[in-house]
């Protein structure tokens, strides 16, 4: 595998939730790696008969896998070489399809705001594996972009674990693998026969039981400016959170800064005044596009359908005054019962 990043951002990698580790007892372990063009980390209690290697080589291969299936930066990877296929049926491995099964589902339920078709639109902003010098493509390059685009061009057969290839269709998974990446860490854990751990890659985070002290796990979702202020701490037991926001990774300065974040709505980078969206769910796979999704849908409509959803969702807005809160009822039930 080569030593291109598999997801790797322009300007520093957006990582909004913070973890709070505090000092850990006697048979914890802190490890940590590199991965998608970031880093990972995990801390942990081992249980008899388990030692840190062991650990770790298992989060490292779990997240191999999924950069080798799934890396729009590696030439060779699963994704890419649907990237390239002509017109046709490609069978696909089992983790690359799951992940394609529920961004199409998404991309159904949220009417488009969330597309994992939108690659050609991210490589024309730059933020594609091909960057470059930073300027805004022209409007022919973002009609060019968007008619390579569009979810329900992409067709799937779960019989044969296929997707179909139209002709022209990029996909990019980076708003949901990186939360997959983790949900697959954790399983590794899992697998031996691990029960309290915090897993997170990029400042996506995933927890399962609590810390080694007896203390539960706890994250800090951090004021959207760079600061590493925190906004909130909020104490994290067998759920994930991931976070979506435009202060970490954009391009551009003052009036023509611009967001990571592609509406494939519009061909757009996301102007809608969410400085950053979190998502609590019982899997980071989907706390990380739900967040993308809700990102892209603004406050308004985004709420809208976190409550329909019964989401725990977290906005927060970047207004004339500074920053405003505003969150679902599922988060402010978490909140406060946790």
């Amino acid at each position: 595998m080569s030593d291109t990043p598999s997801y790797a951002p322009r300007g520093a990698v957006m990582a909004a939730p913070r973890v709070s580790f505090g000092g850990l007892p006697a048979r914890a372990a802190a490890l940590a790696g590199a991965t998608m063009g970031t880093t990972w980390s995990a801390r942990l209690a081992l249980p008899a008969g388990r030692d840190e290697a062991a650990a770790r080589q298992a989060i490292q291969a779990a997240l191999d896998e999924v950069v080798a299936q799934m890396s729009t930066w590696e030439a060779e990877s699963d994704i890419s070489r649907y990237n390239r296929a002509g017109p046709g049926w490609r069978e696909l491995p089992a983790a690359f399809f799951h992940v394609l099964r529920h961004a199409l589902a998404l991309a159904e339920d949220s009417d488009g705001a969330y597309d994992p078709t939108v690659g050609p639109l991210v490589n024309a902003w730059g933020f594609g594996p091909w960057q470059r010098g930073f300027e805004p493509p022209s409007p022919a390059a973002i009609d060019a972009a968007r008619a390579r685009c569009g979810w329900r061009r992409v067709a799937l057969d779960p019989a044969r674990q296929a997707a179909h290839q139209p002709g022209g269709i990029y996909l990019d998974l980076s708003s949901i693998a990186k939360g997959y990446g983790v949900d697959r860490a954790a399983q590794a854990l899992d697998a031996l026969g691990l029960t309290d751990y915090l897993v997170e890659v990029g400042g996506e985070l995933r927890a399962r039981g609590q810390r080694p002290d007896g203390q539960p796990w706890r994250v800090a979702v951090e004021v959207p400016d760079g600061s590493d202020a925190h906004a909130l701490a909020l104490p994290l037991r067998d759920l994930a959170i991931a976070t979506s926001g435009d202060y970490r990774r954009y391009a551009g300065e003052g009036d023509a800064r611009y967001a990571h974040t592609i509406d494939p709505r519009s061909g757009q980078p996301v102007r809608n005044g969410v400085a950053s969206a979190t998502v609590l769910h019982a899997y980071c796979m989907q706390a990380d596009a739900l967040a993308t999704a809700l990102t892209v849908l603004g406050e308004r409509d985004g709420l809208a359908y976190a409550e329909r959803h019964r989401l725990a969702a977290l906005f927060i807005m970047r207004d004339a005054d500074g920053y405003r809160v505003d969150a679902s009822a599922a988060f402010q039930a978490l909140a406060v019962a946790r």
